[in-house]
């Protein structure tokens, strides 16, 4: 846990219509997304503000940086910048009851020390950023699924088998002339 992504909430907050607000950079080695592991090259910067809602201290703000994955397709690791919006809820008291358009797992209850930790909130701010598939481009070939060579630097060396144009054969290429949209 980095010590600097725990906030001490400082007495001026405990105040309604009150806000304050934090930045810094957090070095975070990778993290997992599913299947898929995102490096980050450099310290992503956050800033949130913290305000007081009356029952409730809102977390909002931004993390950003550059982050390295892998490619769904052809494997080979590609950089993109990320953005992510950060957002907690934290009641100010347990008594209290969350509005009536949140769920339980949208809000946390201000812990008793007074600091929240924004390393859960960053990471989900970035998971929620990071691609479904990440492609290094739209447009990439991916790798030959007989010899496993980078369709995107050249076409390889397989013979295309029969019945296959643009390829080795494929199981579902009996349904190549398949009529989809007569029925």
């Amino acid at each position: 846990m980095d010590p600097t992504l725990r906030i001490a909430v400082p007495p001026e907050l405990f105040a309604p219509a009150e806000s304050s607000r934090f930045e810094g950079a957090l070095e975070l080695p990778s993290l997992q997304a599913g299947p898929d592991e995102y490096s980050f090259p450099d310290p992503l910067a956050w800033h949130v503000e913290i305000s007081n809602t009356g029952d409730a201290l809102l977390v909002t703000g931004t993390v950003s940086g550059e982050a390295i994955g892998s490619c769904a397709r052809c494997l080979d690791g590609f950089r993109f910048d990320l953005e992510g919006e950060i957002e907690g809820y934290y009641l100010l008291d347990e008594s209290r009851s969350a509005p009536e358009d949140m769920d339980d797992d949208e809000f946390d209850v201000l812990p008793e020390d007074h600091v929240i930790d924004l390393e859960p909130l960053i990471k989900a701010a970035l998971i929620l950023e990071f691609p479904l598939v990440p492609l290094c481009d739209e447009e990439c070939k991916g790798l030959c699924a007989v010899c496993g060579a980078n369709l995107n630097e050249g076409p390889c060396e397989c013979a295309p088998t029969e019945g296959a144009n643009d390829g080795p054969a494929n199981p579902f290429s009996v349904l190549k002339d398949f009529p989809f949209d007569d029925r």
